[in-house]
């Protein structure tokens, strides 16, 4: 497998990447007319952490983190690193060392489409892990691939220099274009949200509020006492 290193590609702007990090992941999910989602099975070490980055991508051989060691040049403040394998792979690809090397250079956490290791040390070093398996299954450094190219994760592409957004509920991936627009998209639905949630402190039902009274209608739902549904079951 031959691949290629693409340098300095362009990213989002770091404002809209600051922005973005203020919201949950279901938020800007939402915001982005519920797409973007990684899979449920990419899963955080940690709890309580929300990061957001841009994108260096890593395309790597099933069991090899060599492209690894080639994607830690190419990061730099604020980025997050985003790693795939050519086919499934759970080995134990990413540690404590690769953190290590990586936080020094200002970037954020990883998300990682295979198994990472060293959990507990990357905890208590404060550096943010998602990934699709746990495993201490180590690896080789004997196979080419590629760096800041597309890749894919669980039918989500996701391109260098794309904001990655991650916490306790996921991660989710805003295109590079789409930056702004899903910070406006995603500071309405909160505003949206906050009034709702004022409504139902108020005593207000989410029947009423949405309306959904004459949605449960139409659908030939109807309101029976008990003695009424009780009368009626032989």
């Amino acid at each position: 497998m031959s691949g290629v290193i693409v340098t300095n590609p362009p990213k989002a702007d770091a404002k809209d990447v600051e922005a973005l990090a203020g919201f949950g992941v279901a938020t800007v999910s939402e915001a982005l007319g519920r797409t973007g989602l990684l899979g449920p099975e990419i899963r955080p070490v940690q709890q309580g952490v929300r990061v957001a980055g841009t994108a260096v991508t890593v395309l790597s051989w099933p069991g090899d983190n060599l492209m690894i060691h080639a994607a830690v040049e190419q990061c730099g403040e604020g980025d997050l690193l985003v790693v795939t394998t050519t086919s499934p792979c759970t080995d134990g690809l990413f540690g404590e060392l690769f953190a290590t090397a990586l936080q020094q250079r200002g970037v954020r956490g990883i998300v990682i489409n295979t198994g990472i290791r060293d959990t507990q040390e990357l905890r208590e070093m404060g550096f943010a892990a998602w990934s699709r398996a746990v495993s201490s299954q180590g690896t080789v450094k004997a196979t080419g691939g590629s760096v800041n190219v597309p890749i894919a994760i669980d039918g989500q592409v996701i391109h260098p220099g794309d904001v990655i957004l991650a916490d306790d509920d996921g991660v989710v991936v805003v295109p590079r274009a789409r930056a702004r627009e899903t910070v406006e998209r995603s500071e309405a639905r909160e505003a949206k949200e906050a009034a709702t949630r004022a409504a139902f402190i108020d005593g207000q039902l989410g029947l009423d509020r949405y309306g959904l009274r004459d949605t449960l209608k139409n659908l030939g739902v109807e309101y029976k006492t008990y003695e009424d549904y009780a009368g009626e079951r032989p």
